[in-house]
């Protein structure tokens, strides 16, 4: 049921239902809708609901978007069935939620001396990645783990020492379902000669700016992310984009990239 709930996620902004998934997997509709629960505890249809609130929330706490905007990136064809189901998730209007979310990040500032970070460009790039529903409890070599996730020596041996990462869903906000993407970047042209193992999968990382902060563990991602929302981005005029953290191997520990909007989107 990986791929069905990493289905579900890519199509967030899609009026798809269960059926084209199910015809996507090659089983009947209620055998999804049963094993799915089965795994997730939801049906499709409403993990898919949570989700797309989720995303919702994110971007009404990190971005400019009118919430107009934020409706019809999450899948809503209209601003109505957004704003009641949203005040149905969270108890509160989207209007509500975003002033009291940025009081929030505007609470977090300190007077402390900030951690050094910079705003690099990365060109578009890919990633072999598998699936975690749960952060272990160390994670120190991101390619080891990678590798070990799913049984030793599931990943081709050339990928062994390829640079790692991980793809962190969610943050800064919480989330129903933790969600990590965790693999190793691949260069294009060697992507088309790797036979995948099945429980991994291609991910494009697209071109985009992103904030970049190194810290010493993985359990110092989210504060590193809610500084950089809080304090960081605000003292440089930028916005986070809402898209998923990435967290790359650094000589020094881990580089938390936080991607950022362009600046003709934070008009939009």
């Amino acid at each position: 049921m990986m791929r069905a709930e990493i289905w579900l996620q890519d199509h967030l902004d899609s009026q798809q239902g269960i059926d084209d998934l199910a015809n996507r997997l090659g089983y009947s509709s209620s055998q999804v809708r049963r094993r799915f629960k089965q795994c997730f505890g939801l049906s499709p249809s409403t993990y898919r609901d949570i989700l797309r609130l989720e995303k919702a929330a994110r971007l009404l706490a990190l971005t400019p978007h009118s919430i107009a905007t934020i409706a019809e990136h999450c899948g809503y064809r209209n601003h109505s069935a957004f704003s009641r189901a949203f005040q149905r998730h969270f108890a509160q209007s989207p209007r509500q939620f975003r002033q009291k979310q940025r009081k929030r990040l505007y609470d977090l500032r300190s007077g402390d001396d900030p951690p050094p970070f910079d705003i690099r460009q990365h060109a578009a790039r890919q990633a072999l990645v598998t699936r975690l529903y749960q952060t272990p409890r160390r994670i120190g070599d991101l390619t080891k783990l990678a590798t070990q996730t799913h049984g030793d020596d599931i990943l081709p041996t050339r990928l062994r020492k390829a640079p790692a990462v991980a793809v962190v869903h969610g943050l800064p906000l919480p989330t129903t379902q933790e969600r990590i993407d965790l693999g190793v970047l691949v260069a294009p042209q060697a992507a088309t000669c790797i036979a995948i193992p099945p429980t991994f999968r291609l991910l494009k990382l697209p071109a985009r700016q992103h904030a970049c902060l190194v810290v010493e563990a993985f359990s110092e991602v989210p504060s590193a992310v809610e500084y950089l929302v809080s304090q960081g981005l605000p003292n440089n005029h930028r916005y986070a984009s809402g898209d998923p953290v990435q967290v790359h191997w650094h000589p020094r520990g881990l580089e938390v990239q936080l991607p950022l909007l362009g600046d003709n989107q934070a008009t939009k």
